[in-house]
């Protein structure tokens, strides 16, 4: 199943998308501006099986403005699309992002926090069913 990151965004929304394994995320174009509409099209286009939102804490955990706009959005993406949406926890992708790019990495800087969003929910997951197995 492929799962399909967001980076939300009140200008653009960084996107990155799983292999069918779940197992590699990879960076694809932002939306700008941040359309659930675009959303669904991605969805369609790369038959993704569930949705990542980025959610924005305080180092504290603590949530703010930004994670009620995220949690907004989520609403708004549940309301249009017929899989699972759900939030993780983003605190520090933007600045792995950052060192992504100064390591030579192309793309835009959303799209690559969004895949470090991803490779941390891939990992997760894994985890969880591995625990599951034992």
């Amino acid at each position: 199943m492929r799962v399909l990151a967001l980076d939300h965004g009140t200008v653009r929304i960084g996107c990155a998308l799983s292999d069918p394994s779940g197992t590699l995320a990879t960076p694809l174009p932002v939306i700008e501006p941040p359309e659930p509409r675009a959303v669904a099209e991605l969805v369609a286009e790369h038959e993704v099986g569930r949705v990542v939102v980025g959610l924005p804490l305080h180092l504290s955990g603590e949530e703010g403005s930004q994670a009620a706009l995220a949690r907004g959005f989520c609403a708004e993406l549940e309301a249009m699309l017929s899989i699972p949406v759900e939030t993780y926890d983003e605190r520090l992708t933007t600045k792995m992002a950052d060192a992504t790019r100064r390591g030579g990495a192309t793309g835009a800087r959303d799209s690559i926090a969004a895949a470090h969003l991803l490779q941390a929910y891939l990992a997760g997951q894994a985890a969880i069913e591995e625990r599951a197995d034992d």
